[in-house]
């Protein structure tokens, strides 16, 4: 099997080793012979004139943009995917694609394949970790999150007719040195995710259950990705 996991480690309530035990419980089900994918984004890379949580004064902008590491795939830790995502950056045997902003980690059998040549642009889209899942016909895992936490809908993004492109910026290597770049993307439909699902759910199978006390849901990615392709073509 191939999985993709969203999680949040508060939702499983008390646990036994927290997060490492979590990691090593999936490792244990999925066994090196299947792949696990967990995002490993650091959007904290980003121009801190977007930044709103908190913002930061304006005077502080253009030091920011100067001083902020360039990401590096070894050893930047991920923002804001939660404790177990974190530790499954770290574990032996786990690699990390090499997207400044948005990268993923992966540990397995298709560990590389999924992992290497992550486009600088278009990080969703069809040379993205998200498109070789996509591939590999693989599954969605939301372990105590909701659709606004799947990752995987951004390719729909990508694939629709209706995607519209923005830029934004981060800090980056190129040829070795630290530079202030940008790359392109799209615009997020994020904030539509929970109402895509829930109308995803009322045709297709979705396998509902708890793990601990998160309810969690199981999904076919493909599945998904084209529904909402769809959804997005008839809706915006």
């Amino acid at each position: 099997m191939t999985i993709i996991v969203h999680s949040s480690l508060s939702s499983i309530g008390w646990v036994c080793g927290q997060e490492i035990a979590v990691v090593q419980a999936l490792m244990e089900v999925i066994s090196p012979k299947g792949t696990i994918i967990m995002p490993a984004q650091t959007t904290n890379n980003s121009d801190p004139a977007t930044w709103e949580n908190p913002p930061v004064p304006e005077e502080w902008w253009e030091t920011i943009r100067q001083a902020m590491p360039a990401f590096d795939p070894n050893i930047t830790p991920t923002y804001g995917m939660g404790r177990i995502a974190e530790a499954f950056r770290k574990f032996p045997g786990t690699k990390r694609s090499n997207h400044p902003a948005v990268s993923f980690s992966a540990w397995g059998k298709h560990a590389s394949f999924i992992t290497n040549n992550h486009a600088l642009h278009y990080p969703f889209g069809d040379q993205s970790p998200l498109a070789r899942i996509y591939e590999l016909n693989g599954y969605i895992l939301l372990l105590g999150v909701d659709y606004s936490r799947n990752t995987s809908m951004h390719l729909a993004e990508f694939l629709s007719k209706s995607k519209k492109e923005v830029t934004q910026h981060c800090a980056l290597l190129q040829d070795g040195k630290r530079t202030w770049g940008e790359f392109k993307t799209l615009e997020d439909h994020a904030d539509i995710f929970n109402k895509i699902g829930k109308t995803y759910e009322k045709t297709y199978t979705v396998q509902n259950g708890l793990i601990g006390a998160a309810p969690s849901k199981l999904i076919k990615q493909r599945s998904l990705i084209d529904f909402t392709t769809q959804y997005l073509d008839e809706h915006i």
